[in-house]
């Protein structure tokens, strides 16, 4: 799985809106979701292409401006905090959607159903009999030098041995056009407010089509976001109170805490808002006192609470642990869950499934090096030029090592890093990511994306969004598809099968 050398081959442009919706286009030997080898379009994106090609020259384009301009009309950013130019940004949006057909989209559904079951496995044994470590599946040194191993939350039992609510899972589509799991994002995922703007937006400027494609709906997350925090609240609340747990106006997905909180209809407070009185959790209103029952978390879990994590916390609640611990509240995510999103940990998720479910993965992991075993760490040392390397406990794009874009001054100095503190790092092939047309000037070019789809879990129920967030790598070449690394979204359309639900304008 390493790089296609088409890389490098020139792109020639397919014209915005020339009469011919291939034109000039080319995949360049990577798997393209529109376009099939021959040229050819897919299936599912036939209506998409005949569209494209009836437009008059310029339209396409016109229309990707049309959509900038909402954007930043409905004040829809994201924080880029080390940016010293200005640190509020537009998020970038192409018009162009991903289309998923129906058949792949279910095998996806199902690999993320279970892989969620297994994780919230894990997390129950980790945080009690630890028998996965005692039974050598897991090694014991990976738990205790994990930074997001929290042993204040050692005998913790959420409602119904639910860790993990609320999932952001990272996939990524190969050269054969098989979907990879890239990263598990278990204790505040975000981007999924933007996966609603992004639909919205498309609805607008493109209806004819939208109406014509059997898209299925993703209007209704809030609904299924507020009816889960309603059945995951303690179970002798009839009438649960929730609320969104925000760190505040200078967070960086600020904007995505008060969207939920007013889809939702209910209140965004920060830890200022919240008071612990006789191991209950009360919300400070102007008619008083009110209890809380529900907090849809979006602090980290070292700002919860400064009496059990950071004393010098400000944006957390004194006492909110023993209320939890107690069963008078309830925490979406629960506390703890950092541990089975660490890159590392990631590596052993098929075991998981295994150990816990006596299944085989149905969505496989891209092959991990981990370089605290002494043979992985020598392979990782000895083709550095050929890995995509990260840090453990990264995120955001930071601290990642593309091996075949770096210089040996960069793999020298990681290679240090790495020596110095192995249990700290992991390496991946560089695959050859699946591109989607993208709007480059006046032109379309293919740009490598990724996808993260979103799934609530709820008792035994597991509910996966259908589509999610496309990430896409706006630079030209570019595999890093983070928006604080200068990427941007797309729509992500699955295709309906019969009898389902398909969205409505």
């Amino acid at each position: 799985m390493s790089m296609n050398q088409s890389q490098n081959q020139s792109t020639a442009g397919l014209a915005t809106g020339s009469g011919n919706a291939l034109g000039a286009y080319q995949t360049q030997g990577f798997f393209d979701e529109i376009v099939d080898p021959r040229g050819v379009a897919r299936p599912e994106a036939q209506n998409l292409l005949n569209l494209i090609s009836q437009m008059p020259a310029g339209e396409l384009m016109r229309r990707q401006k049309a959509i900038e301009k909402s954007l930043f009309q409905m004040g829809i950013t994201f924080t880029v905090y080390s940016d010293e130019a200005g640190t509020e940004k537009i998020m970038p949006f192409d018009v162009v959607p991903r289309i998923i057909s129906g058949i792949v989209w279910n095998h996806i559904e199902a690999g993320l159903k279970q892989r969620i079951r297994a994780l919230n496995m894990f997390l129950t044994d980790i945080y009690s009999k630890q028998a996965i470590v005692q039974e050598g599946i897991l090694p014991k040194e990976l738990i205790d030098s994990a930074a997001t191993f929290l042993p204040q939350c050692m005998g913790l039992k959420p409602f119904n041995d639910v860790w993990c609510h609320v999932t952001g899972t990272d996939l990524v589509r190969d050269d054969t056009g098989a979907f990879y799991v890239l990263e598990d994002n278990l204790r505040c995922p975000s981007g999924a407010s933007y996966v609603l703007q992004n639909r919205f937006l498309m609805k607008k400027n493109f209806p004819q089509l939208f109406q014509a494609s059997s898209v299925r709906p993703v209007s209704d997350y809030p609904a299924h976001l507020y009816e889960m925090l309603c059945e995951m609240a303690p179970p002798t609340v009839e009438n649960p109170t929730v609320v969104v747990l925000s760190p505040g106006v200078y967070n960086s997905a600020y904007y995505e805490h008060s969207f939920f909180a007013l889809q939702m209809g209910v209140e965004l407070v920060e830890g200022r808002d919240l008071i612990v009185k006789n191991d209950f959790v009360y919300m400070r209103t102007t008619d008083g006192l009110q209890k809380v029952d529900m907090i849809y978390r979006r602090i980290d879990d070292i700002f919860l609470d400064p009496e059990v994590f950071r004393k010098d916390s400000v944006l957390g609640v004194a006492g909110l642990m023993r209320a939890y611990r107690a069963g008078n509240v309830s925490l979406a995510n629960a506390p703890g869950t950092g541990v089975a999103d660490d890159k590392v940990i990631y590596a052993y998720v098929p075991d998981m499934i295994e150990y816990y479910l006596g299944e085989k993965q149905i969505l496989p992991n891209v092959p991990t090096y981990v370089c605290l075993r002494d043979d992985d760490r020598k392979y990782v040392l000895e083709h550095m030029d050929e890995l995509v390397i990260k840090a453990a406990n990264e995120s955001g794009g930071y601290g990642i090592l593309i091996g075949p874009h770096s210089t040996k001054t960069e793999r020298d100095a990681y290679a240090a890093k790495i020596k110095e503190n192995p249990r700290n790092f992991v390496a991946q092939p560089t695959l050859s990511l699946s591109r989607v047309p993208t709007v480059v000037g006046e032109s379309l070019e293919g740009r490598h994306v990724d996808l993260r789809p979103y799934v609530l879990c709820c008792r035994d129920d597991v509910w996966v969004m259908p589509g999610g967030l496309t990430r896409v790598a706006l630079r030209k070449g570019s595999l890093v598809v983070n928006s604080s690394q200068g990427g941007g979204s797309k729509d992500t359309w699955v295709h309906a099968d019969a009898g389902q639900a398909v969205a409505e304008l």
